[in-house]
């Protein structure tokens, strides 16, 4: 029986946006001249601190929501210090209910696209990035707004070719190995399975009845 009540994505695109390629081209061209914000900035610092010294491997989970796929990530690898990131203080503020007593992770607030040209301009040896069900933003004219349509996706590839997406919306996922192509990249998409859920929008997905997808994403010379 299912228990959730999430509904599938509505959508005007029935397939990936004929403009993709030439979006990824046109910003793998370009220069990012934005300001950094100052609440991101600090964010980093703050990171940076935490992670003083520490010269092995890092996990970043980006848009993390209220964190719980960031406990799950720290505890599976002990080894690694892992980093959630997500830009509302609302969700960041809500990981309490989901703090696990480990002391290899931690969970900020900052704007993403400005935390990836920072990490992208550190020494952090980003092993895995994590990007779980994004938001989507399904009509064909908001593709800019998903992540392999814009300019963030040239700090995206920058930081790790290995990357982890997830999504109950598959037209997005196939974009984005196409898009990580560009970047010398092979993906392999796969249904996701299983009873334990990362995050509390995949648990409500596929309690919704809805099938989750996940693209892996790596270098060609891995």
């Amino acid at each position: 029986m299912s228990d959730g009540n999430s509904r599938s994505i509505t959508t005007n695109q029935v397939g990936v946006h004929d403009k993709l390629d030439e979006l990824v081209l046109k910003y793998q061209s370009s220069v990012n001249k934005r300001p950094v914000g100052e609440h991101t900035q600090a964010a980093f610092d703050e990171v940076s601190l935490w992670l003083g010294g520490f010269t092995g491997p890092v996990i970043l989970d980006s848009c993390c929501g209220v964190g719980e796929s960031t406990a799950t990530i720290a505890k599976a690898h002990p080894e690694a210090r892992v980093i959630g990131v997500d830009k509302s203080a609302q969700r960041v503020e809500k990981h309490s209910h989901y703090q696990i007593e480990q002391d290899n992770y931690c969970v900020i607030r900052a704007d993403v696209n400005d935390f990836w040209r920072l990490v992208r301009q550190s020494n952090w040896q980003v092993v895995k990035h994590y990007l779980l069900y994004p938001n989507p933003y399904p009509k064909k004219t908001q593709v800019q707004k998903r992540w392999h349509g814009s300019a963030a996706m040239v700090d995206l590839m920058a930081i790790t070719t290995n990357i982890e997406v997830r999504s109950n919306w598959l037209i997005y996922l196939m974009e984005f190995a196409q898009a990580a192509k560009h970047y010398g990249t092979i993906s392999d998409l796969s249904e996701v399975k299983g009873a334990n859920a990362m995050t509390p929008f995949e648990r409500k997905y596929s309690g919704s009845g809805q099938t989750c997808w996940k693209l892996n994403c790596r270098s060609e010379e891995s």
